[in-house]
């Protein structure tokens, strides 16, 4: 029974997205179908397969692996956070960030990122049938991050038609950065965190094809240069309009600021959301001590987390953190069941976990309409920021159709 009303969810999380179309007459339904059975077939061979299960352990192994080389250098800066029974958020998940970020800020200096983002980007437009820059941004966006990959294609954006900008904000509510899967991995399975962003590469696309269908002609099918913000590959425009490549070491100095700024952010927004959510909980009691806001999250969630094929009690429990990671982030749930999580049901685990590894939430809004305003002019950011509520669905669409895809294989 579970295992179906799973499937009617995932039909309905697209039925969803069909109601919210901006022009239902242009999906690209044979596209849209060709994506959700790679999906299905990535997801069923990443959770079902041995050979699936092993590549997936042993990519989490590896940032794992990471996490505990980065653990090196903050006991030698900070030996009584590390040197203890039981670490603290901030050492164990976030300061790990600061050895990772520029460790793939290397990689994309000498360009193995870039090749990488490439041929993965042309291959997954060759299979789906979509325009090459917008498959080719979702592979960036895993590698990179949002904003990252925002900066890095503002050439493509400033020649792009706003309909198409429109696509790339709603796409950026759904990826993760490859450089904090290690902070992931260090509070949630990590064999779904990494099942999941490969699904929510193709969930994206299959999303914004279906909320706001675009036609692309032949003339307009390119991919500009990537690097057209100069400092996130450490290459600036010279006087005479030559690129300069930056120097290696200052590039590294910056890229080790930036991975500090972004420490300081998550902690930040991660004690401010907690704190404020517990005063909001404190002002609801004096009313009625049930109402709290998860429950009330968990109220309006409760219907999409039931289609996820939960019971009744976990699919209430479920919606709670579903509500309570769009109002604040997904590292607030993670905090909140990683001593947990480990005692839940299978199929519980996969869906909660491939659930929050995304970026979608209201703050993420707030950090793409800032983004695009320093890169395309008015007209585009305009056309951004009248549809913040369709960045919102689309973030959690492809948050609801990823865990209804990876959930149908984990019993």
């Amino acid at each position: 029974m579970y295992l179906l009303v799973n499937v009617i969810g995932l039909l309905v999380f697209i039925g969803v997205g069909f109601l919210f179309s901006k022009k239902k007459k242009d999906i690209d339904w044979r596209s849209v179908l060709i994506m959700l059975v790679i999906n299905l077939v990535l997801a069923w061979f990443l959770t079902s397969f041995s050979v699936g299960r092993d590549i997936v352990l042993g990519a989490a192994n590896g940032f794992n692996w990471l996490v505990q080389v980065a653990y090196t250098g903050i006991a030698f800066a900070l030996p009584s956070w590390v040197n203890v029974k039981q670490m603290d958020f901030v050492a164990s998940v976030l300061l790990p960030i600061l050895m990772i970020i520029p460790l793939f800020d290397i990689l994309t200096y000498i360009g193995v990122l870039p090749w990488i983002i490439k041929w993965l980007g042309r291959g997954l437009a060759k299979i789906t049938g979509q325009p090459k820059f917008e498959s080719f941004f979702a592979v960036e966006m895993m590698f990179l991050g949002n904003t990252e990959a925002l900066a890095v294609s503002s050439l493509q954006l400033k020649q792009m038609k706003a309909e198409r900008t429109l696509t790339l904000a709603m796409m950026s509510m759904s990826c993760v950065t490859a450089s904090i899967i290690g902070a992931y991995t260090q509070m949630m399975p990590g064999q779904f965190i990494l099942t999941a962003i490969p699904v929510n590469i193709i969930n994206a696309i299959i999303v914004t094809n279906i909320l706001n269908p675009v036609k692309v002609t032949p003339e307009e099918d390119t991919i500009a240069k990537m690097g057209g913000s100069g400092s996130a590959i450490g290459e600036e425009e010279a006087a005479d309009g030559k690129i300069e490549r930056e120097p290696f070491f200052s590039f590294l100095g910056d890229s080790i600021l930036n991975a500090g700024k972004l420490v300081l952010i998550i902690t930040a927004n991660v004690i401010a959301f907690v704190a404020l959510a517990a005063l909001i909980d404190k002002v609801l009691q004096l009313f009625n001590p049930w109402v709290t806001l998860e429950h009330l999250l968990g109220i309006v969630m409760f219907p999409f987390a039931w289609l996820m094929g939960l019971d009744v009690s976990h699919a209430f429990e479920f919606a709670q953190y579903m509500g309570t990671k769009l109002v604040t982030n997904e590292f607030v749930v993670m905090g909140k069941v990683q001593n947990s999580i480990t005692t839940f049901a299978p199929h519980y685990q996969a869906v909660l976990t491939v659930f929050v590894t995304s970026f979608a939430n209201f703050s993420t809004v707030g950090m793409i309409i800032g983004a695009f305003k320093g890169l395309v002019d008015r007209e585009k950011n305009d056309m951004i920021a009248k549809n913040v509520g369709y960045m919102l669905l689309s973030g959690i669409l492809v948050s609801l159709l990823s865990a209804a895809t990876v959930g149908l294989f984990v019993w």
